[in-house]
């Protein structure tokens, strides 16, 4: 995801990228972003001038919607993708080696970009630090990548024409894609209450099965009460061969986390074929079990296990974790608009995308400040009619649970719902 100042971003980063490689080796230089006819306006240093000429919608992304923000069965706006095109183009510094100079530069220019053809976010954050530091390009789902662009002679010579300045030797570079959030909301409507007779949903036999690994390994992980997502304060079953030994520990990684975490004293049972461990809530820990220290989002889960003396890790197998809906408050603002107010657990990080469901409608929330934060507040839904509305968050494309499995008949929450007069 990207928000409107993404083509900004890459200029800044691929300018930045340029600077700080050629500086160690070019002396006087600077890296502009200007027009070719009014490059070298009161310069006659050494400079590399990169220009974007041209945006184009890109075909391989339009009319996509951006992975894991709609899911199957709903229906929201795509991204605008783009894929730009830079003319990137050397001057030397005045002397009579001028065009010398200017030949080396540009091919130690194109020697940067070739060696890094994909712009990492590292190099992005760096680069949007001051007047770009709220764009999130950063955080696109789908990574910048740096291609040379062929132009013919002719082709090169009718875009010089049109800056109407001399024609100087230049290459030609896209970066693509950039996907640009539309702010058009979701429609988001209520979850299915039941997929076929007793829930079952799809059944399929292989003709089958294959034999179990020799090692240790995980084959699914399994949220309570055939939930979808795993929730605080309730069990996840992690299911695979050859899961005991002397000491056991399980392993999670999330993306937003700059390191990956144990949890070894909340595991409730351990045989051959299963790990049952609890996730328990920081807002009412269970005694004796550590608590869960991560956000909402995905995750990936290892178990660490060591038998006379030698530790092996099995495979990292994905779950999903909700957001924990503690509280919900609505009420009017004037005339047709509602203010909803929600708390959650675990609480989310200032860098997750964060979304409000209002009914079947998604309201994405003004958020500030630093740190991780439980809590919405006076989050504005416009147009609003009169009656029942159940309400959801979604942190990061994972939903929480609006629907109660634990009773014979699945129902939704009671006290997600709230009443509008």
């Amino acid at each position: 995801m990207s928000n409107a100042l993404a083509i900004a971003a890459v200029t800044a980063t691929l300018r930045n990228l340029l600077f700080e490689e050629l500086r160690r080796s070019v002396s006087n230089l600077d890296v502009t972003a200007t027009p070719p006819d009014q490059a070298r306006d009161n310069n006659s240093g050494n400079q590399i001038n990169l220009f974007l000429y041209q945006t184009e919608i890109s075909p391989h992304w339009r009319n996509r919607p951006m992975p894991g923000q709609v899911k199957p069965g709903e229906t929201g706006h795509p991204p605008l993708a783009l894929d730009l095109y830079y003319l990137m183009t050397a001057y030397g510094k005045e002397s009579q080696n001028q065009e010398i100079d200017s030949h080396q530069l540009l091919g130690r220019a194109m020697r940067t970009l070739h060696d890094s053809p994909v712009l990492d976010p590292i190099d992005i954050q760096n680069a949007i630090a001051g007047d770009l530091s709220d764009s999130d390009l950063h955080q696109q789902v789908e990574r910048v990548r740096i291609t040379p662009q062929p132009m013919s002679l002719d082709e090169m010579s009718k875009l010089w024409n049109t800056f109407q300045t001399e024609y100087r030797i230049s290459a030609a570079y896209k970066a693509s894609v950039v996907l640009i959030e539309s702010q058009q909301a979701a429609r988001t409507p209520l979850p299915v209450l039941r997929r076929g007779p007793e829930d079952r949903g799809v059944i399929s036999q292989p003709d089958t099965e294959p034999p179990p690994p020799p090692f240790p390994a995980i084959t699914a992980v399994e949220p309570a009460d055939d939930q979808p997502s795993a929730e605080l304060g309730t069990a996840l079953t992690i299911r695979g061969y050859h899961l005991t030994g002397d000491d056991v520990s399980l392993r999670f990684r999330h993306p937003h986390m700059d390191a990956p975490f144990s949890i070894t004293d909340a595991i409730t049972d351990n045989t051959a074929e299963k790990i049952v461990v609890t996730l328990s809530d920081p807002d009412d820990p269970e005694p004796g079990i550590e608590v869960w220290p991560g956000p909402p989002g995905f995750y990936t889960v290892a178990a660490l296990i060591t038998k006379d003396g030698k530790q092996r890790a099995t495979n990292e197998a994905p779950f999903s974790l909700a957001p924990k809906i503690t509280s919900v408050d609505a009420s009017r603002a004037g005339e047709d608009d509602v203010e909803v107010s929600v708390t959650f657990s675990p609480a989310a990080l200032l860098e997750q995308r964060v979304s409000l469901l209002f009914g079947d409608r998604e309201v994405r929330p003004e958020r500030s400040g630093s740190g991780p934060h439980d809590s919405l507040e006076d989050v504005s839904v416009p147009d609003v009619a009169d009656g029942d509305y159940f309400v959801r968050l979604r942190i990061d494309g994972v939903d929480s649970l609006l629907i109660d499995r634990t009773t014979p008949e699945p129902t939704f929450k009671e006290s997600q719902k709230v009443t509008i007069p």
